[in-house]
């Protein structure tokens, strides 16, 4: 390459590949004593990293603590634990008895006898009429544009914008020429006047046959579209009235726009493409250009070297469970799991700065609130394109909601509720330099009402590093140091992990290293590596005997922000939080009486797990593999609450760095068969993606597609407990919905609540004709039943102390009467 110009894309994959071997090495000689995020741009500590450092660094062996038994990066072990955040089985003090664990198991039972909400179905896309009705009709549609035309496909790339593909898998271009890929020329914006359309792009008017303006008319003969396919057969399910009792499936934990973090170039493929899945679905080019072997960190990550790169059509090696770095919530693997039965999905807004400046190639920034705001945008991006699948604004199935009542209409009309969330290492810009915050009240309370603006309903106060406003967990394994460095290099020092005993009460911190017990050559290698980075010449922690606690705890700005959380009716998410920070937030969120607290993932403590409950919070556990599940499903069902409504979910953590459900294998007695029914009698059929036909026996959670697999698996696992279990899946989104209502200040029902019942004439005096269900619900509270146009709640009289009350409905949601029994 000359001087002055730009490099070509050879020169930019091979700049890649140099720095992908430096940042390995880093990472394999850091492994032992490092954790997972560090950083390189200017002005940093990496700043004078260079591919020459690398080679020093390529040279240093990898070193674990002695005695580090055998391990991958992939550490499966931990994705099935009860809690991810230290729980170490028989060390955890779980406050629960053994008889109130069964008395609160047995009220579940109890639970899942209740009358369940009729079911009706929705279409998938509406019907497809002779002649276009609109000009995003023609979504996927065959069609001719002349009377004797050729059939085409109309493959929207966005709201009113078309790839035209012909039977020859060929593109239309200006003046009805054909081109072999798509490009800008390919593309066409459609308008209509009265019944016909026009096409316009860059290059003017599309011209055909002698004309410029069409009358479209349905057609046979197009040669499909390359995409991913559905294989579930039924129309989604949906409620006889928008405001029931919902039933579906609840992720929430789940990062679908993790494409845009560590700079946008760590992560391979994302979540839709304007022309599809050939161009959605590729491999990272430093992945490509080396056969697979430049994918350092997905090496490091899934303990694996070297993959197969090529994604579309073939897909060898990746998507899979232990493939990190490669995407997972493709939208049509999205939708399959709706169809599927999922109607609630939390997306996280993620990012690491530290890891996203160590990482050599990136094209977004590594500021963390910059990021999110990113992947906001995109969230809605991505709801416009699939709406553009679906045949115009609103009509697909990603729909992004804002509050509970939002979402109940939403899920009853047949379609996913989409919430926004947040869960980053520095939010709002308050990290910690030398133990001095960097932020302050007012530019939390500013930023958090600018988060709230874009939608975001659902929030974490800290990841990886300790923050301004909260110490944190820590990692364990081979990450735990490279995440501690990390810490360091944001905040100017190690965790600050202190001996603890959980036999007092208190869970614990996940356990660190102790480093004065490696040998002297492993210190020279690792002081060898923090030299060639260019790193001061830093005191290593030493840590005590296990177990251990991180002594850095909530802190005043983090007290704040919980109280501001709670104001704005935002759902607090204490996981990653160390003990002491969480027991602390949660001491405050009882003082608060806040119900909108939800555990998404597993990094919570058992000891936290029974007071989220009791709080009318909600918790999903981390979904790893069907087996690990059950028992965590098992488990906390000696934690429900009888004050509150019940069911389950779980959190994918999916494109988080985060293993997913290995394959129970294909000769198991009790293993998945295909086909298989799904909620309201849906069937569901093996995923066919490309040339790829996926079998939850064999591929285990591979992408977002085979969760309803996944809980099909769950089932088998439980063995007789499994109709029991899919129940409390189905009752996952109801459970949510009536944990934000709470948070939204509504109380709770007073079936379950006996002391919030109000005086029969009370509730024939507060509920009035023509009041809508949300006003109703904040007169008397949550009803005890949602069906179809009724609700049912309790009151009492002098001589009763529990009266059924009915109140009744119209169809678009207004009392029409009420009435005792």
């Amino acid at each position: 390459m000359t001087a002055g110009s730009s490099p070509g894309p050879g020169d930019r994959s091979r700049r890649r590949l140099v720095w992908a071997i430096g940042v390995a090495a880093v990472l394999v000689a850091g492994s032992a004593v490092f954790p997972s995020y560090g950083g390189a741009r200017s002005g940093s500590m990496l700043s004078g990293y260079d591919a020459t450092k690398a080679a020093v660094l390529e040279s240093l062996p990898h070193v674990d603590p002695p005695g580090a038994p055998a391990h991958n990066h992939n550490d499966p072990a931990t994705k099935n634990l009860i809690s991810r955040a230290g729980e170490t089985g028989a060390d955890v003090q779980d406050p629960t008895t053994a008889d109130e664990a069964r008395a609160n198991a047995a009220y579940v039972a109890t639970e899942r006898t209740q009358a369940d909400p009729q079911l009706t179905t929705a279409r998938v896309t509406a019907p497809r009429a002779v002649h276009p009705q609109n000009r995003y009709a023609m979504a996927n549609g065959c069609y001719t544009l002349t009377g004797n035309g050729v059939p085409l496909y109309f493959k929207p790339t966005a709201l009113g914008r078309y790839l035209l593909y012909d039977k020859h898998r060929q593109f239309v271009t200006s003046g009805g020429a054909r081109a072999a890929k798509p490009s800008p020329s390919t593309e066409w914006r459609a308008s209509m006047k009265g019944t016909r359309l026009t096409f316009r792009n860059s290059s003017g008017k599309l011209r055909f046959e002698g004309t410029s303006s069409f009358r479209l008319t349905r057609a046979s003969g197009c040669a499909a579209y390359p995409e991913s396919q559905i294989d579930v057969v039924g129309d989604p399910h949906a409620g006889i009235t928008p405001f029931q009792e919902v039933r579906g499936y609840v992720d929430a934990h789940t990062h679908g726009m993790a494409f845009e973090f560590l700079g946008g170039d760590a992560h391979c493929g994302k979540p839709w493409d304007k022309y599809g899945a050939p161009y959605a679905l590729v491999d990272c080019p430093d992945h490509t250009y080396t056969g697979g072997y430049g994918g350092v960190l997905e090496d490091f990550l899934s303990g694996k070297v070297g993959h197969d790169p090529i994604g579309w059509p073939t897909f060898k090696d990746w998507p899979a469970p232990e493939s990190l770095t490669h995407e997972g919530t493709y939208y049509r693997w999205l939708e399959r799991s709706w169809r599927g039965g999922q109607r609630i999905l939390v997306n996280l807004l993620v990012e690491n700065n530290q890891l996203c400046m160590l990482y050599p190639i990136k094209h977004n920034s590594c500021d963390d609130m910059t990021s999110i705001r990113l992947q906001a945008h995109d969230m809605y991006q991505m709801e416009h394109y699939i709406d553009a699948q679906f045949g115009g604004p609103g009509k697909g199935f990603y729909r992004i909601v804002k509050n509970p009542f939002q979402a109940r209409q939403v899920i009853n009309s047949g379609k996913m509720a989409v919430i926004m969330g947040i869960e980053t290492s520095v939010p709002f810009g308050c990290t910690m330099k030398f133990d001095l915050p960097q932020c302050n009240i007012a530019q939390i309370d500013r930023q958090l009402d600018q988060v709230r603006k874009m939608g975001v309903r659902q929030m974490e106060l800290v990841n990886k590093f300790d923050n301004a406003l909260s110490g944190v967990a820590g990692d364990t394994g081979a990450i735990g140091p490279l995440v501690n460095v990390a810490n360091f290099l944001e905040t100017g020092s190690f965790w600050d992990m202190k001996h603890c005993e959980p036999a007092d009460g208190q869970s614990h911190d996940n356990n660190q290293t102790t480093l004065p017990s490696i040998s002297p050559e492993q210190q020279d290698a690792l002081f060898g590596a923090i030299g060639a980075l260019g790193l001061p010449n830093i005191a290593l922690p030493i840590y005590p005997p296990p177990d251990h606690c991180n002594s850095r705890g909530l802190t005043t700005l983090g007290e704040h922000t919980i109280k501001a959380l709670a104001e704005r009716h935002m759902i607090f998410d204490p996981d990653h939080m160390s003990v002491k920070a969480r027991n602390t937030a949660i001491n405050q969120v009882e003082k608060l009486k806040y119900s909108g607290i939800v555990s998404s993932h597993s990094w919570s403590t058992p000891d936290a797990y029974p007071r989220i409950y009791k709080l009318g919070g909600f918790i999903t556990p981390y979904a790893g593999d069907s087996t690990g599940f059950v028992e965590k499903w098992r488990t906390h069902l000696g934690w429900a609450d009888k004050r509150y409504y019940w069911g389950f979910g779980y959190g994918a953590d999916i494109n988080g760095l985060g293993a997913q459900g290995d394959p129970r294998g294909a000769n198991v007695a009790n293993k998945v068969t295909y086909p298989f029914t799904g909620i309201n009698g849906i069937t569901i059929k093996k995923q066919h993606a490309g040339k790829r036909v996926y079998d939850i026996n064999k591929d285990g959670v591979a992408q977002y597609g085979l969760y309803p697999d996944w809980i099909q698996d769950i089932s088998k696992v439980a063995g007789n407990d499994g109709a029991a279990l899919q129940d409390d899946m189905a009752r996952g989104a109801e459970a949510y919905l009536q944990m934000w209502e709470r948070a939204q200040g509504i109380k709770a029902d007073s079936c379950r609540n006996p002391g919030l019942r109000k005086p029969v004439g009370t509730v024939l005096r507060l509920v009035q004709r023509g009041q809508s269900t949300r006003t109703v619900m904040n007169k008397v509270g949550q009803p005890f039943t949602r069906l179809g146009q009724t609700y049912g709640f309790c009151a009492k009289t002098p001589s009763s102390p529990r009266v059924m009350m009915t109140v009744t409905f119209s169809r678009s949601g207004k009392v029409t009467g009420v009435r005792r029994g």
